[in-house]
C-alpha cells in the first residue's frame, strides 16, 4: 500500500492526499475492534453455557447465564455503528471507488459477524432447551430477548450505557431504563431497532438452519449409500 501511495505522489499530489485519506478511513480502528470483541463475547459464553454433554456447576452456570443475557445485546450493537459507516462515506473529497468497495466489504463483514454472533448464541440456547425437553420455552425466550435487546441498543447508542454498568452503576441503568421506557420520544427508534433486529435475526436463523440441514443430509448420504 505504501508503494502505491508513493507512486501516486509522483503522478499527482492531490491523488496522493486522497489515497492517504482513503486508506486512513478504511483501516479498522480500535473502536471497531473493541465492539467486535464485545459482539463475539456472547457467542463464547453461549458455547460454554449451552454446549451439549457438559455439566457446569450451578453456582457458576447461573451467574454466567446472567452475564450472557447482559452482554448479548453487544452482538447486534454493531448495527448502530452504521453512523460511523455513513460518516466515513460522507467525506470531502469523495472516496475513490476502490476505497468505497473495501469500506462496504469491511462493514458488511463487521455487521454479519455481529448478527451471526447474536443468532448463533440464541440458537445454541434453543438447542440446549430442546435437549432438556424444554423446547417450548424458547419462543417465549425470543419474545423477551428481542425487545430487551432493542432497548439495550438504544440505551447503548443514545445514553452511552454499557453492559458492565449493570454492576458498576446499577442505579443509573435502572433510572435511564425506566425513564426511556416511560418516555414517548424514543419509542419510534426502539421500534425501528426491534423490527430491524427481528428481521435480521429470523432471516439469519432461517439461513443457518437450512445450511445445517444441508450439511446433515450430506453427512448421512454415504451411510445410506453403503446400505444399498
Amino acid at each position: 500500500m505504501e508503494s502505491f501511495l508513493e507512486s501516486a505522489a509522483h503522478t499527482h499530489p492531490h491523488l496522493e492526499q486522497t489515497a492517504r485519506e482513503a486508506w486512513r478511513i478504511i483501516t479498522p480502528n480500535f473502536h471497531l475492534g473493541w465492539d467486535l470483541f464485545l459482539a463475539l463475547l456472547p457467542l463464547g459464553l453461549a458455547w460454554f453455557l449451552f454446549r451439549s454433554g457438559k455439566e457446569t456447576p450451578r453456582w457458576i452456570w447461573w451467574p454466567l447465564l446472567v452475564a450472557f443475557v447482559a452482554f448479548l445485546p453487544n452482538a447486534p450493537y454493531v448495527l448502530t455503528d452504521i453512523i460511523h459507516f455513513v460518516s466515513n462515506i460522507r467525506v470531502t473529497p469523495p472516496l475513490p471507488l476502490w476505497a468505497l468497495s473495501l469500506l462496504f466489504l469491511e462493514f458488511f463483514l463487521y455487521f454479519s459477524i455481529g448478527i451471526q454472533s447474536f443468532t448463533l448464541s440464541l440458537m445454541l440456547w434453543g438447542r440446549f432447551l430442546r435437549h432438556r425437553g424444554l423446547g417450548w420455552l424458547f419462543l417465549p425466550t425470543e419474545v423477551v430477548i428481542l425487545p430487551l435487546s432493542a432497548l439495550a441498543l438504544y440505551l447503548g447508542r443514545v445514553d452511552r450505557l454499557n453492559s458492565w454498568n449493570i454492576v458498576t452503576d446499577p442505579e443509573r441503568v435502572i433510572h435511564r431504563t425506566i425513564q426511556e421506557a416511560a418516555s414517548h420520544d424514543p419509542v419510534g427508534i426502539m421500534l425501528l431497532f426491534l423490527m430491524l433486529l427481528t428481521l435480521l435475526y429470523y432471516a439469519t436463523k432461517g439461513c443457518n438452519t437450512l445450511v445445517l440441514r444441508l450439511l446433515a443430509s450430506r453427512h448421512h448420504l454415504p451411510n445410506e449409500a453403503s446400505r444399498t
